[in-house]
């Protein structure tokens, strides 16, 4: 199996392709030969190609039949089992040796499984087929091929939208805090920054009596307006559920199930939720998440992931944890861009120096902490535009 953080690292990127790829009559032929390259050894798939829907049959259009519509071009019914069980399921593995035999066209002399998935604009749809070659394991490959469909899906419609931008932003900007709460013995500060009019990063807080409150932060992958549509719909599933006095673990299940089933919003989701007690106790649960830092008196924490992304699975199994917050203690709450930012070196401002930094630091109030951090980051990448969405968040506990 791939390294996991490998495995998110190369995801990532072919999906921020998908959305930044130009398009034309050679964009989807594009990006599946880029699947192949970003994952064909890892993930043991091989031989890309497109089926268009024209009437009642899907035509190959690639590789070789440069737009043919001919007896002599591959075709499958669309009433057959094969197409009708893409159609249901968007992502099909044909591990049955008795379904999807049309779809096996690749490796010969070589034990091979296809693999379909289905995306669609307005006006046509397409199937896009995979040979599985020894090795491939279900989970990574229904894990990959249901982000990069989701991705495509979102790019195939995104023309039609364009015009939403604003009000997309204004939505947005509506969902996130406006000031922090003011709560006994704690300093809190939090600021969010999108790369453009829209954004993937949120944070909010939670009041839930005079002696405990909560906070969250979260990453969606990508940016622009598929981020913003599954930040947007994050933030108000953890605020439906965390009112009702849900079970955080409970409430991140729930919520994992509602984004897997998006179908225009980005792919997947870092969020990290904390419960706070006055009296210094904090549970959290990091699906995914950057680890926040945590400065105290004996030295420097990270609140570790325990769980996985949200919305990349049908089914997560997240994990609750704890930490105390003494007196005078520091965490600081962050989304990958503030440590990733480079300079004009292409040298990463780097998590060592973001510690360092609140270490240095750890003595001004929770606004000021906050300052710095954006000022000495955005300074380092020589003030120029901020590639990606960037947000931080600071508690600090003063007695």
């Amino acid at each position: 199996m791939i390294e996991p953080k490998e495995f998110y690292r190369k995801l990532d990127s072919l999906l921020n392709k998908i959305g930044h790829e130009k398009t034309g009559n050679d964009y989807l032929f594009t990006i599946t030969k880029e699947i192949e390259n970003t994952f064909g050894t890892d993930l043991h798939l091989a031989y890309g190609r497109i089926f268009e829907k024209s009437d009642d049959e899907f035509f190959l259009i690639s590789p070789n039949s440069n737009g043919e519509r001919s007896e002599s071009v591959p075709k499958i019914s669309l009433g057959s089992d094969t197409v009708q069980s893409i159609l249901k399921s968007k992502t099909y593995i044909f591990d049955n040796p008795v379904t999807g035999i049309e779809l096996l066209k690749g490796l010969k002399n070589e034990y091979s499984v296809p693999v379909a998935i289905t995306v669609h604009n307005q006006d046509y749809r397409w199937i896009i087929v995979f040979d599985l070659k020894s090795g491939w394991v279900r989970e990574e490959i229904e894990l990959c091929l249901n982000a990069v469909r989701t991705s495509l899906n979102y790019r195939l419609f995104s023309e039609s939208i364009k015009s939403e931008l604003e009000q997309a932003a204004q939505i947005q900007k509506s969902l996130l805090p406006t000031q922090a709460p003011e709560i006994p013995n704690f300093q809190i500060a939090g600021c969010s920054k999108p790369a453009e009019l829209v954004g993937g990063d949120l944070f909010d807080y939670y009041r839930f009596g005079p002696n405990e409150f909560g906070v969250c932060i979260g990453d969606a992958s990508g940016h622009g307006i598929p981020a913003a549509l599954m930040a947007r719909d994050a933030v108000v599933g953890l605020r439906m559920g965390l009112e009702r006095n849900m079970k955080m673990v409970y409430t991140f299940k729930k919520l994992n199930s509602v984004l897997y089933r998006n179908v225009y919003s980005t792919r997947f989701i870092s969020l990290f939720y904390a419960e706070i007690e006055q009296k210094g106790n904090l549970f959290y649960i990091n699906a995914g998440h950057p680890s926040p830092i945590l400065v105290k008196d004996e030295g420097i924490s990270r609140l570790e992931s325990t769980g996985l992304l949200l919305g990349a699975l049908p089914e997560i199994e997240p994990q609750r944890s704890f930490t105390y917050l003494s007196p005078d203690s520091v965490l600081v709450l962050f989304t990958d861009y503030i440590f990733e930012r480079e300079n004009n070196e292409g040298k990463e401002f780097g998590l060592k120096k973001l510690e360092n930094l609140i270490l240095q630091n750890k003595d001004m109030n929770a606004d000021e902490i906050l300052n710095i951090i954006f000022r000495s980051v955005d300074e380092f990448g020589d003030n120029k535009a901020w590639k990606d969405d960037a947000t931080v968040i600071v508690i600090k506990r003063i007695n």
